[in-house]
């Protein structure tokens, strides 16, 4: 069974079993949460599968088409009847990148809404190809250039199960815990620039006042703010610093009083809570069919995460718990990312505990660079150094896929090998990609102003969909 089968299976045996777990337990921003429920207690059942044929958005040309021939053009008589194609975008401070909406609208009602892509294409995809296996890592930092330790680590994942390469447990522990920062920095800059679209401009100077704090962390371990290429086939690239344990602690010490500082900004506002409540409404139903993971599908009652469900790198170790929320609007997908926060800091904090001691990289000389100062002393070390950055490594042939729980959604990285130094194929499925699917779904009757809310609330990329 392919792994997309099992998460639709997965996902809609939760929507027809009863939580156990503090199930209809209310927050104290009065959203009705659907419980939390602990990594440890997971017991996989499979059912039956559900489709989308009937649920596709339809293209900007299905749109036009669609309003010209079912509705009376712009200028015609009666007033009533007429409905009007608008442009949002590319260019709008709201749209987060470069992103086109076609949106039909009666007044200021959506009709109908199709997102037009492509402006941001890069080709990230086909340039893989041409690449050794290790110099694809840098390009996987520029999908979601907001998680690319994430990115990182699903593409390595794919190669090392073609490679059969045993991770040892001190590298699985650092891809844990830089996981979760990435996971914590990318939802800062969520809350930051959603804060900003519904006019709190405050939050998002404080929002990347710690933001600050953990890009710092990741240039100290892997000499970039950003495009980090810390995790390899192998492993990591570098041992952090001695000190940088300390900083890392001390951030998750003070952060959570920082999360409390954003609530103390939002969360009885009357202007963002009437601009969230009620809008942006995805079943959960609607959130299977159209292929959408991570917090928006979780804030609409699917209990689903890849990293309890189908654990990797070793988060079958740790404890935590997985907010789920039956309210299905922007407001729950804001409480539910809120909450995903503070466990990311509880499970960094289980990283730093546990770290075990022992190598950061594969016991693999011809695929994984030896350590300099072995070069100078070993001539074999110094040939397999030379080999490896000269001509690569061989990857056996074969194809696989990999899976994550990405700070957007279910990251998957489809690897195929023909046997030799570069990849046959590589392609990557990210959640932004499917999530904006369901933007139609959720906008049909609202309001223009509505738009700007639900594209926040789902937390899109440019750089993924259109890679």
């Amino acid at each position: 069974m392919s792994e997309t089968s099992f998460i639709e299976e997965e996902a809609v045996t939760k929507i027809n079993t009863p939580m156990t777990h503090g199930a209809g337990v209310r927050d104290t921003t009065g959203t009705t949460l659907a419980g939390f429920r602990p990594a440890e207690d997971l017991v996989p059942s499979k059912v039956g599968s559900q489709t989308a044929e009937d649920m596709l958005i339809p293209g900007v040309e299905d749109v036009v088409e669609e309003s010209v021939g079912g509705h009376k053009p712009h200028g015609s008589d009666p007033v009533s009847d007429q409905t009007m194609i608008l442009n949002m975008g590319p260019q709008h401070p709201s749209t987060h990148g470069v992103l086109r909406l076609v949106i039909e609208v009666d007044g200021e009602t959506i009709v109908s809404l199709a997102p037009d892509i492509g402006y941001l294409h890069t080709g990230i995809e086909k340039t893989c190809e041409a690449k050794f296996y290790q110099q694809v890592v840098p390009l996987t930092d520029r999908i979601d250039y907001l998680c690319p330790m994430t990115n990182n680590t699903a593409y390595a994942l794919a190669v090392e199960k073609l490679l059969q390469l045993e991770i040892p447990e001190r590298a699985q522990y650092l891809r844990v815990l830089f996981n979760e920062l990435t996971r914590i920095q990318s939802h800062l800059v969520w809350l930051g620039t959603h804060a900003m679209d519904i006019g709190a401009l405050t939050v998002f100077l404080y929002c990347f006042r710690e933001r600050e704090e953990l890009l710092r962390i990741f240039e100290a371990v892997s000499g970039q703010r950003m495009m980090t290429s810390y995790v390899r086939v192998g492993g990591v690239s570098l041992e952090p610093p001695a000190d940088l344990y300390g900083k890392i602690r001390a951030f998750l010490k003070s952060f959570p009083s920082k999360i409390e500082e954003y609530e103390g900004l939002l969360q009885n506002n009357p202007i963002w809570i009437s601009r969230l409540k009620g809008v942006g409404h995805l079943s959960a139903a609607d959130a299977i069919a159209l292929g959408v993971t991570g917090p928006p599908l979780r804030a609409s009652g699917v209990d689903f995460d890849v990293r309890r469900d189908m654990p990797y790198s070793g988060y079958e170790k740790f404890k935590f718990a997985v907010p789920v929320s039956n309210d299905c609007d922007v407001w729950a997908r804001y409480v539910l990312r809120m909450q995903e926060m503070r466990e990311s800091v509880k499970i960094c904090l289980q990283a730093l505990d546990g770290l075990p001691e022992g190598r950061i990289v594969a016991d693999a000389p011809k695929i994984i660079l030896p350590d300099r100062e072995q070069m100078k002393t070993q001539m074999e070390s110094l040939i397999h150094h030379f080999k490896i950055v000269t001509e690569g490594f061989q990857v056996p042939a074969g194809e696989v896929t990999s899976s994550v729980e990405a700070p957007h959604g279910m990251m998957n990285y489809y690897v195929v090998s023909d046997g030799t130094a570069k990849p046959y194929r590589v392609h990557m499925r990210n959640a932004d990609y499917s999530n904006l699917q369901a933007l139609e779904t959720m906008c049909k009757g609202k309001l223009i102003a509505d738009v700007v809310a639900i594209i926040g609330s789902i937390d899109i990329v440019l750089g993924a969909i259109d890679r």
